[in-house]
């Protein structure tokens, strides 16, 4: 079923809510939270430091959870994280703090208690990232208590109101504490502004209070969850309408409208068809293809999203698209219809860290500007910080993009309990030669027989093609080896009794 404008649905359950962004027809991002594994990322905690790695200028800080949080000398003194739409510092002035915090080890000793804000969710075998400047977002405004500093969001572009909001900000704030406007602000009346700023600090103030009336490792501000966080941060005057599937879940996020959005309170909607509400939107379909390693592109190329622990490799191919002039007008095409698929793929799927893209080799230094050009004019759109460098000689981009959460893949999928995630397994004329090989070592032993365990398809061959292989050993030891199948065994193991 196809629809058209941009559009939040939300699939609730007792035991997950799942979030699709809709433009036009298109999944544009997914987002999914599970009471078990809540998402981190945001919350503030009062931790105590278990140990300080002078070498590497960081601490680990208990926070009550299984791994313990990193914490770097640059999030304890001269940093502030940033959230991802909001104004980011330049490259000069992050330069300058980073090179000006004081050594870790004279700032924090083992045992010390420290109030830090989860940075960064656990990505795999890795804890948190923690900073210890607090960054709280309302509606239109983040509050930053831990800085002075008054930021206006690069995406409000008219010059005239960026000095109008900082102006009201400057006046309204107290001294010693920070503000960032975020892109929300735009065109918003003085009071509104107000309200955020004073729930914003009242907050701080309640969150202050747990920090005295705790101790250490202790949960003190919970990020909101799913639904409300998508409705303070993702539903703007760009969205059409916001479903949600639950009758429950509908007077929560109107009531939260109500508080914080009135003006978009009745673009939130109630489905209440018996058809499942992904399934009407099309959204199971491409949640499908989102973790598919081969993408396809309209022209008939396509492109494999390669992810790994280290880095993801992103493979450019013409596939069935042939073209209709050159060679090099059909590469250059294919090439730029991929950029634009990658960069949504990236978003899409959320991956972040290195990544490097193998495009098709252009021979004209003049179209491997154009396709460079179109990356870097793709990913203004994208709000995650990437950086991108120029294709080399043999045809790759190696750019980063940041890392705050889980990919999707992560996210919906697991390793294979086969091959532990490397995408192969043992092959099975591999196995066939370990058994001989211990049967060589294990035959002699023995009295008069030796009984293999094995996985059906592995006996299958030593009873068929490979058979010669167990008869030159009953032949040179003199004794019988019996072929027993075991299909809970996993194809690469066996068992000599």
């Amino acid at each position: 079923m196809k629809h058209s404008g941009n559009e939040i649905i939300i699939n609730y359950s007792p035991h997950e809510t799942r979030v699709a962004v809709l433009q036009g027809s298109r999944l544009v991002e997914f987002h999914i939270e599970r009471p078990k594994d809540r998402g981190l990322s945001g919350n503030i905690y009062k931790g105590k430091v278990v140990r300080v790695l002078p070498g590497m200028q960081a601490a680990f800080v208990d926070i009550g959870l299984e791994r313990t949080a990193f914490l770097h000398a640059t999030d304890v003194f001269e940093s502030f994280e940033e959230f991802e739409d909001l104004a980011k510092e330049s490259a000069d002035e992050a330069g300058e703090r980073a090179a000006g915090y004081a050594p870790i080890q004279d700032i924090l000793k083992e045992g010390q208690e420290i109030m830090v804000q989860v940075a960064k969710e656990p990505i795999g075998s890795k804890g948190s990232r923690v900073t210890s400047h607090i960054s709280l977002p309302g509606r239109q405004i983040v509050f930053t208590p831990t800085d002075d500093h008054i930021g206006i969001s690069r995406r409000i572009e008219n010059e005239k109101e960026r000095r109008r909001l900082k102006e009201i900000v400057a006046r309204l704030r107290s001294p010693d504490s920070g503000f960032i406007v975020r892109t929300a602000c735009e065109g918003m009346k003085e009071d509104d502004i107000k309200a955020d700023m004073d729930f914003l600090v009242k907050l701080w103030r309640d969150i202050l209070n747990k920090k005295e009336k705790t101790s250490a490792p202790a949960l003190l501000y919970q990020e909101l969850d799913l639904t409300l966080r998508i409705i303070r941060d993702s539903f703007t005057a760009e969205i059409d309408k916001l479903l949600i599937d639950s009758k429950e879940e509908f007077e929560r996020a109107v009531k939260f409208a109500e508080d914080f959005l009135p003006e978009l309170k009745q673009r939130i909607e109630l489905y209440e068809s018996n058809e499942q509400i992904f399934d009407t939107y099309g959204v199971e379909i491409e949640l499908a293809d989102a973790t598919s390693k081969k993408v396809w592109l309209k022209s008939g190329g396509y492109i494999i999203i390669d992810q790994m622990e280290a880095l993801t490799a992103i493979d450019v191919n013409t596939g069935k698209y042939v073209g209709k002039k050159n060679s090099e007008e059909t590469v250059l095409k294919t090439n730029m219809e991929a950029i634009k698929e990658i960069v949504y793929q990236l978003k899409l799927r959320n991956i972040g860290g290195i990544i490097v893209l193998d495009l098709i080799d252009m021979a004209k230094s003049a179209n491997r500007e154009k396709v460079y050009n179109a990356l870097k004019e793709a990913l203004k759109s994208d709000k995650a910080r990437t950086n991108i460098l120029k294709i080399s000689e043999l045809g790759l981009i190696e750019m980063t993009r940041k890392r705050a959460r889980e990919s999707i893949t992560q996210l919906l999928c697991e390793p294979c309990p086969y091959c532990e995630g490397n995408g192969i397994i043992r092959s099975k004329y591999t196995v066939i030669m370990e058994i001989y090989r211990e049967l060589l070592k294990e035959l002699p032993k023995k009295r008069r027989k030796a009984v293999i365990y094995v996985h059906p398809v592995v006996a299958e061959l030593l009873y068929g093609e490979n058979e010669y292989v167990l008869k030159e050993l009953e032949q040179k030891f003199k004794k019988r080896v019996v072929i027993k199948t075991s299909s809970i065994l996993h194809q690469e193991q066996y068992e000599i009794v």
